[in-house]
């Protein structure tokens, strides 16, 4: 981004760097981290401490498990393709599987770029929005 270009989440100006990097949602950093715990506990040796996991890990995982809203990996992968079907951007895509809005204007509220744009306008934008969140939903009841 230029100098004279403010960054605005809003308005998805994240800077270059972010709409190119690959976001991933608190459960989906769960599954990657719980599977680096048990490759760790299968090697693990008590006299080897660097087999040992760090406090730092482990307040890691317990968080992102703690605020993880799919616990199953089908579910996650199901939630990342829904949402990619939208067309949002990374940002918008893992902003709203980690906070799981219940009416598209708690999601454009949550997430404003939503209706930045011309993707998400008026009625029909609503409605979409509504879509989304209602295949969200699906996924979770179902988990």
């Amino acid at each position: 981004m230029s100098g004279e270009e403010e960054e605005n989440a809003a308005e998805l100006k994240i800077g270059e760097e972010f709409l190119k990097a690959k976001c991933l949602m608190n459960c989906e950093v769960a599954i990657i981290l719980e599977h680096k715990f048990e490759q760790i506990q299968q090697h693990a040796s008590d006299s080897d401490p660097s087999s040992q996991v760090s406090q730092v890990f482990e307040k890691s995982l317990q968080y992102v498990k703690r605020f993880s809203r799919y616990k199953n990996p089908d579910a996650v992968r199901q939630v990342r393709e829904t949402l990619s079907r939208y067309g949002l951007a990374e940002f918008e895509l893992c902003t709203i599987g980690n906070l799981c809005p219940d009416t598209s204007g708690e999601a454009t509220a949550l997430v404003p770029s939503l209706k930045s744009g011309g993707r998400f306008v008026g009625d029909q934008g609503d409605e979409k929005i509504e879509k989304m969140l209602n295949d969200l939903s699906l996924i979770k009841k179902f988990e």
